[in-house]
């Protein structure tokens, strides 16, 4: 939902644009390889400088007791011999600060060749690991020109940490349905625009000549005076629903304009939204059939929406036929995302704010306050930059706009400010972990941005969620990608229970047919269910009975469910042997189980 100093309506519709503008295993064998664990099947990841680029160099780093850990002709000697065996000659070049040896491995190699090489290394004992010298370069600033004003993707205080996601993932592949006012051309936005639907079935709401038909564009939603309710001033166009999909979409490093969060995804426009508000009945249907389902008289889908955003709403409960929908909806596999409200009220009397299976979105201001209208309460999931542009307009979020009064005019940008604006900031989240996992459940999107959201870093008094969304982190956990190297996945798929209030319980997995010690950056994918994680201390057990502390107890952590993924350094450790994932409820009254986990080395 929005507020502006330009527009600050309240519309009198079911589903007023101003009451809510912005949510091979076996289970008898505990573990399954996801890989080959064979001497030659050595991951690209591991053969490579930069994808697509053979690796130049290795970093070797050898146990404490071998002599290769500590002379450097030791070390080269080894290197020779390696390289004979691999038919390749290698070079040991320096000892680095870690005491790891640097080995180049000559000129014009294959990634085969030096998967060759890198598997002669990981076949000896008395190596610890050995990993591509990778090539680093600056992460990527957007060439946007008014990217340096999107406080809202990149500030360190209140930004939603968005760069740090890019590296991993767009959102190429998916498709979101805004669900809006419609879409006014606009040629920082147009390249992701995909066909859509007009579902205003009242031609007077419509304000475009006719009821339903195949075109979304958006013709204003402009008012007279009085001409919602007596005494209501004349209004001019929103321009919404552009809005909205220039946040989640907009082309990015095009040299102009503003970046889209999953500028690699597509925005499938769904008018719903005109003079005066919009209805129920009309946004059930586009619900539907943005999710893929049937609606009578339109034709079927071709973009089928796995995200939907509905930065809409109005007064009252979610009701019982809106629930309907939604739930079908995410039954399908399509992600709910929806604005909490802009009445600075408990969003639990508000729609779709209030219905379950949805995303339910405050919104928060430049220094991570609650921002003064948005509403709150325990139906919010999570907070999002909403701005507030009161009393700086560039606190505002900017984003894709028009500049007609009445009917379209010349396309412009400009800052507005609601949960509107803070929906759009998590449906193009959702659209990033999408298009980085494709498998992931709207249930486990949902857990994944509530587990790795951050504190506020401000104050929101009346509760917004599990935190701020922070996309890098949320990202990085759902893809895997925190570190990993790409090498062969141990999972255990037995489910375990969780006693309340009581004794640690263990779900093992036994790792075989690997060499040497486990790497520094081991990755622990866990996925449990339960209904107050708070309560959960999370501990990784090594075969020797070390134990690495991956999740403390929190009674400010009131969220549902723990879906990450730890970054370890077990490179201590001998990678073969038994591992176990050790969890304990500390408190009483919620219950869950470990329904999975994994080790990727």
């Amino acid at each position: 939902m929005r507020t502006s100093t330009s527009l600050r309506r309240k519309l009198i519709s079911v589903a007023a644009v101003s009451a809510a503008l912005f949510t091979a295993a076996t289970t008898s064998a505990a573990v399954a390889q996801d890989s080959p664990t064979q001497e030659a099947a050595v991951p690209a990841a591991q053969a490579e400088a930069a994808p697509g680029t053979p690796a130049e160099r290795l970093i070797v780093g050898y146990k404490s007791g071998a002599a290769e850990a500590k002379s450097n002709k030791a070390a080269e000697t080894d290197a020779a011999a390696k390289g004979k065996e691999a038919g390749e000659n290698l070079d040991f070049q320096r000892r680095l600060g870690s005491g790891a040896a640097l080995v180049d491995l000559g000129e014009n190699l294959t990634r085969t060749d030096v998967a060759d090489v890198v598997a002669e290394y990981r076949a000896d004992p008395q190596v610890a690991y050995v990993v591509p010298d990778r090539l680093n370069k600056p992460l990527a600033t957007p060439n946007d020109t008014e990217y340096g004003k999107q406080w809202d993707l990149f500030e360190s205080t209140a930004g939603m940490n968005v760069p740090g996601a890019w590296d991993v993932a767009t959102g190429s592949g998916v498709t979101v349905a805004v669900i809006d006012t419609g879409y006014v051309t606009h040629s920082d936005l147009g390249a992701n625009i995909v066909a859509g639907y007009d579902f205003i079935s009242d031609a007077t709401v419509g304000n475009d000549g006719n009821g339903r038909d195949s075109n979304p564009a958006d013709p204003g939603d402009w008012t007279a005076a009085n001409e919602c309710a007596s005494g209501d001033p004349a209004y001019d166009s929103s321009w919404h629903g552009t809005h909205v999909a220039g946040t989640i979409a907009a082309v990015t490093n095009n040299g102009k304009g503003v970046a889209g969060i999953a500028y690699g995804a597509k925005v499938s426009p769904l008018r719903v939204l005109g003079k005066c508000g919009g209805y129920d009945s009309d946004i059930i249907d586009a619900i539907t059939w943005a999710s893929g389902g049937t609606v009578s008289g339109v034709p079927a889908n071709a973009n089928v929406a796995k995200v939907i955003n509905m930065s809409l709403g109005g007064g009252g409960a979610c009701s019982t036929a809106t629930q309907s929908a939604i739930n079908a909806a995410v039954n399908r596999g399509t992600t709910v995302v929806v604005a909490a409200g802009n009445s600075n009220a408990n969003a639990s009397g508000y729609s779709p704010a209030s219905c379950s299976n949805v995303i339910s979105v405050a919104a928060t201001d430049r220094q991570g306050n609650r921002s003064y209208y948005s509403n709150y309460g325990t139906v919010v999931d999570i907070a999002a930059p909403g701005g507030e542009t009161n009393s700086v307009t560039a606190n505002g979020i900017l984003s894709t706009l028009n500049s007609g009064a009445q009917g379209p005019s010349s396309e412009s940008y400009d800052y507005y400010q609601g949960t509107s604006m803070a929906s759009p900031h998590v449906a193009g989240l959702a659209a990033l972990m999408k298009s980085a996992n494709p498998a992931l459940t709207p249930a486990q999107i949902e857990s994944a941005i509530k587990t790795n959201s951050r504190a506020l870093p401000g104050t929101c008094s009346g509760g917004c969620g599990a935190g701020l969304a922070d996309a890098a982190k949320t990202v990085q956990a759902v893809s895997g990608s925190g570190g990993s190297t790409g090498g062969t996945t141990f999972t255990s798929t037995s489910a375990v229970s969780i006693p309340d209030n009581g004794s640690a319980i263990e779900s093992p997995i036994t790792v075989s047919g690997r060499s040497g010690n486990a790497p520094s950056a081991l990755q622990v994918g866990v996925d449990i269910t339960h209904t107050y994680r708070g309560d959960l201390v999370i501990d990784l057990v090594a075969p020797d009975g070390s134990t690495y502390r991956l999740k403390s107890a929190s009674s400010s952590d009131s969220a549902d469910n723990v879906i990450a993924t730890y970054t370890v350094n077990a490179s201590g450790e001998a990678a073969n042997g038994t591992w176990k994932l050790r969890v304990q409820d500390t408190a009483a009254q919620d219950t869950g189980r470990v329904n999975s986990w994994k080790l990727t080395f």
